[in-house]
């Protein structure tokens, strides 16, 4: 288990410190076009259904742990620092905790220099929503919740994965570095697979749906295990932990997604902010219930706040992290 927290922190400092740098080979990215080509092939034999879905993400995670393992073997026969760095680099490309600041620093800038043409086209990279109808106000709600959702999504479900994995390999007495990335690998598949396919729409209801609830399951413990966290980061960032755990608590399940409000309604409560509202995909318009009702709208200053607040709690769930591994060791 030693091992495994030496890998968790290497990857996790080089993340904080380098970002997720884009490039074709990225284990993410090569998940996403095992995706489309699986997809593609589908709808050609006539299996755009559930059990196509189903077939999909099978398929995916089985293949990925297939050349995970072997290439992990592979290398450790060569020369076995080349794998402990293999599974570095793994566990680097699974965290996405720098690239949550990274890619919403320039909305701040430009909302900061009254350029809200400019904030919109920043805020477009990170969320799925129509971002002409925008107004200010808008645009800050929609960072903070990206910030808020994607803190678990990812930062908090894979390094939960990871531990989990870690733990069911040392309790069956198998290799806890390989049970650990090979759980943080599923996840980061069936994540993927959601992010892609798992859509309540005409041409992804049925294929997206096993990719879908999947997901659910997969962040169900993650997303509530989240305010753990969050709550001493609020305090430590000098923001309301009690009442961030109160709307939290009163707020989380107002999404259709079981764990898509924990975040956000911390957010809210321990900032004093509403977020979700009326959201407009396309060309429909969502109506989604308000996080933190009653309280002020989001500003430039609170996407900075948050951005601390998920820094402090990211740092306290990594200490929590080692020492969970550690008691094992």
């Amino acid at each position: 288990m030693t091992e495994c927290i030496i890998i968790l922190w290497t990857g996790f400092l080089l993340d904080v410190f380098l970002g997720d740098p884009e490039y074709r080979l990225h284990p993410i990215r090569l998940m996403g076009n095992g995706i489309s080509l699986g997809e593609t092939w589908l709808r050609k034999v006539g299996l755009a259904n559930r059990t196509g879905g189903v077939t999909l993400a099978l398929a995916l995670i089985t293949a990925t742990l297939a050349v995970f393992l072997l290439l992990s073997r592979i290398l450790n026969s060569l020369y076995g620092p080349l794998a402990f760095l293999f599974h570095v680099y793994l566990c680097f490309s699974c965290l996405a905790l720098k690239d949550l600041t990274a890619h919403l620093d320039p909305v701040v800038d430009a909302l900061e220099a009254g350029d809200l043409d400019a904030a919109r086209h920043f805020i477009s990279r990170v969320v799925g929503r129509d971002v002409s109808v925008l107004d200010e106000k808008g645009v800050c709600r929609a960072a903070v919740e990206t910030l808020a959702e994607n803190f678990i999504d990812g930062f908090v479900s894979p390094l939960f994965w990871y531990l989990a994995g870690g733990l069911l390999g040392w309790l069956l007495g198998s290799d806890p570095v390989l049970s650990a990335l090979g759980a943080m690998l599923t996840f980061k598949v069936v994540s993927t697979m959601d992010s892609m396919v798992g859509y309540r729409n005409e041409r992804y209801e049925a294929l997206g749906w096993a990719g879908a609830k999947l997901d659910d399951l997969m962040n169900l413990a993650p997303a509530r295990l989240s305010f753990l966290f969050l709550f001493p980061g609020a305090l430590l960032t000098g923001h309301s932990g009690i009442q961030g755990i109160k709307i939290g608590w009163r707020d989380r399940l107002k999404h259709d997604s079981p764990n898509a409000a924990h975040g956000e309604s911390f957010v809210a409560g321990a900032l004093g902010i509403r977020l979700g509202g009326p959201t407009t995909y396309g060309t429909k318009t969502k109506d989604k219930p308000w996080l933190g009702e009653g309280f002020a709208d989001a500003r430039p200053s609170d996407i900075v706040k948050t951005m601390w607040l998920l820094s402090a709690a990211a740092w306290i769930t990594m200490a929590f992290a080692g020492i969970f591994l550690l008691w094992f060791s």
